[in-house]
């Protein structure tokens, strides 16, 4: 790699497992006491906006509660310590990569922002929301998390779209491969020429699309990954994934 070039990540739930917050799939989780349809749908927030927004408080606790991972860490280091642009996309809601010194494009929004549905003002949630929790700027009771449900079309997607185009490495951690449009990423980015790696705990639904695939916590792979690549320096490759 050169030291001008672009490497965009993007990250899943995976990589916030190694702090306490449950996947989707995970037993024993918020995820697995609720069905997607009754908390994470538009038409679940019209139906019963007590549950949902009591759901989405319980996560907005947890998250406050979780600290950023070694995974974090290193990733926030790399966009530090790179001399080119690293751009982290993640689909997750938790705000750990600030915490650990990132910036990231929120594609699926953020625990922590609320947002409102009649006149589209954004602002800081709250701990706790409920269906009176008014609009900073209209006043209307119309709150919502800031969250990008099923159904919506994501964030940034213009913008994560043009930064595939253009990078030399595209990584994906902690995804399933089975959420899209994050799971054509791989893709876009081969499309463009970049070169592509995966980190997961187990190999996901698009394993077969990426270049290099390095299996295990993402507190161990992800670290030695970011490792690699800065002590190649202005030459060689990534290294791949350990």
């Amino acid at each position: 790699m050169q030291p001008e070039d672009k490497i965009v990540i993007l990250t899943g739930a995976g990589i916030s497992a190694e702090s306490g917050l449950a996947t989707f799939r995970d037993d024993g989780g918020l995820w697995a006491q609720h069905r997607i349809e009754d908390v994470a749908t538009p038409e679940a927030f019209a139906r019963d906006p007590v549950l949902v927004h009591r759901f989405y408080s319980m996560r907005r606790t947890q998250a406050a509660a979780a600290e950023p991972n070694p995974a974090h860490v290193a990733l926030a280091r790399l966009q530090r310590d790179w001399p080119g642009e690293v751009v982290i996309v993640t689909q997750n809601v938790d705000g750990l990569h600030e915490r650990a010194g990132a910036t990231a494009l929120h594609m699926h929004g953020e625990l922590s922002r609320a947002l409102c549905a009649a006149c589209g003002h954004r602002w800081d949630a709250p701990p706790e929301m409920t269906p009176e929790t008014t609009c900073p700027a209209c006043a209307q009771a119309s709150a919502r998390p800031d969250i990008v449900w099923f159904g919506e079309m994501p964030y940034h997607m213009d913008e994560i779209e043009a930064h595939l185009a253009d990078c030399a490495v595209f990584a994906a951690i902690g995804t399933s491969g089975q959420v899209w449009p994050a799971a054509g990423f791989v893709r876009e980015a081969a499309r463009a020429g970049a070169e592509t790696v995966e980190m997961n705990l187990e190999r996901s639904e698009v394993s077969r699309a990426f270049d290099t695939v390095g299996i295990g916590p993402a507190g161990r792979v992800v670290p030695a990954w970011v490792d690699g690549i800065l002590s190649a320096g202005t030459g060689g490759t990534t290294g791949g994934a350990p």
